[in-house]
């Protein structure tokens, strides 16, 4: 079942997070406090989880949506959301693959990993521009996941 609704894009207190709050009740609709969505804000696509926090439903808004729409909040949107049951798989680059299976521990911390923390992972070692930026990323990510550390 797929909902739209507009939202007004709120910010999560003291930080520069920001998130929409569905006009329905999740739980009733979803069968569940905390779901898993395929979402859209303005047509832009969103894969990410309602979740109840203090009361309220909400979904999160990346900087990088805002950014690609063009609005921040106060603003008002259009959002569409929908339960994603699909599997959530990431597609591992070539170098970081072969690297984590030459290190069993960082491999065997990378799999414990939701595929939120798994995306962050990849998306930070290929938005490097250069080879050798990208190859320092790789190395810090593996040391990082060895010590069982978050990227950020």
């Amino acid at each position: 079942m797929k909902k739209e609704f507009s939202a007004i894009i709120q910010q999560h207190e003291g930080i520069n997070g920001a998130y929409v709050e569905p006009p329905f009740d999740v739980k009733e609709v979803f069968g569940a406090k905390r779901v898993k969505v395929k979402a859209t804000f303005d047509g832009i696509e969103y894969r990410g989880s309602i979740v109840s926090m203090g009361g309220c439903y909400m979904i999160g808004i990346t900087q990088e949506i805002r950014n690609k729409i063009g609005k921040s909040f106060g603003d008002t949107i259009q959002v569409t959301v929908e339960k994603d049951e699909e599997e959530r798989l990431i597609e591992l680059p070539e170098d970081f693959a072969k690297a984590l299976d030459q290190n069993n521990k960082a491999k065997d911390t990378f799999d414990t990993l939701s595929f939120t923390k798994k995306k962050e992972y990849v998306t930070w070692i290929t938005e490097a521009k250069k080879p050798e930026t990208r190859a320092n990323r790789l190395e810090q990510a593996i040391g990082l996941l060895v010590d069982g550390k978050k990227l950020r």
